[in-house]
C-alpha cells in the first residue's frame, strides 16, 4: 500500500474537500470550520476561498514542523492561507479539539492520515471509530457537516456514519481535479 501522506502536485481532492463542505454553508454569515490536518495547507486555502469574510476556520495540526513549514518554505505553495486573518492553527490533536467542543462547529473537515483505511499513525483510528465520530457528531451544530477525505473507499466507514445518524455523500473525486488517483469524500450531515 501506497502510504504517501502529502504531495505538491495532487491536492485536487484536497480541495474539493473544502469546496464540497463549503458549498453547503454558503448561507451561512458568520461559519465555524475545524480542519484536522494543515498538510500543504490545500484544505485550509480552498476552505477560505469559498466562505465568506465572516467566517472563523481553525486547523488543529498535531505536527509542529508541518506548521512551521507552513510559515515559511510552504507559505506561497497554496497562497498563505495562514496570513488570512479568518485562519487560526492550534498544534493540537484534532480529537481533543473535538472532545473539547460541543455544538461549536458548522462543519469539521477531515484530512488526517490517509482517511480511515489509511491510517499509518495508529492513535488516528480513533476519530474514525464509533465513538470518534459520535464526538465529532457532539461537537456540530445542527445541520452541520462532517467532512472526511480518505485515499480510498471503505465500506465499514460508510456504515459507522449511517449508524451514527448521519445523511451521507459520498463522492468520488480525482487527485488532480481531471486526472490522478481516485479519493474519496463522505459529507455527513448532522440531523
Amino acid at each position: 500500500k501506497n502510504e504517501e501522506l502529502m504531495n505538491s502536485r495532487m491536492h485536487g481532492s484536497e480541495e474539493a474537500l473544502a469546496e464540497l463542505a463549503c458549498r453547503q454553508l454558503r448561507d451561512r454569515t458568520t461559519p465555524r470550520i475545524l480542519i484536522g490536518g494543515l498538510g500543504m495547507g490545500f484544505t485550509l486555502r480552498a476552505a477560505l476561498d469559498h466562505l465568506g469574510p465572516g467566517a472563523e476556520v481553525i486547523v488543529a495540526e498535531l505536527v509542529p514542523a508541518v506548521i512551521q513549514w507552513n510559515r515559511s518554505h510552504l507559505a506561497d505553495l497554496a497562497g498563505q492561507p495562514l496570513a488570512d486573518p479568518r485562519a487560526t492553527v492550534r498544534e493540537a490533536d484534532v480529537a481533543q479539539v473535538i472532545k473539547e467542543k460541543r455544538g461549536t462547529f458548522d462543519a469539521i473537515l477531515l484530512d488526517v492520515d490517509n482517511g480511515p483505511d489509511g491510517l499509518t499513525h495508529a492513535g488516528n483510528d480513533r476519530l474514525y471509530s464509533r465513538g470518534g465520530i459520535a464526538a465529532a457528531k457532539a461537537a456540530l451544530k445542527p445541520g452541520g457537516l462532517l467532512g472526511v477525505w480518505s485515499a480510498e473507499p471503505d465500506k465499514s466507514f460508510t456504515k459507522r456514519l449511517r449508524g451514527a445518524g448521519f445523511s451521507i455523500e459520498e463522492h468520488t473525486v480525482r487527485a488532480r481535479k481531471t486526472k490522478g488517483r481516485r479519493h474519496t469524500i463522505w459529507l455527513a450531515e448532522k440531523k
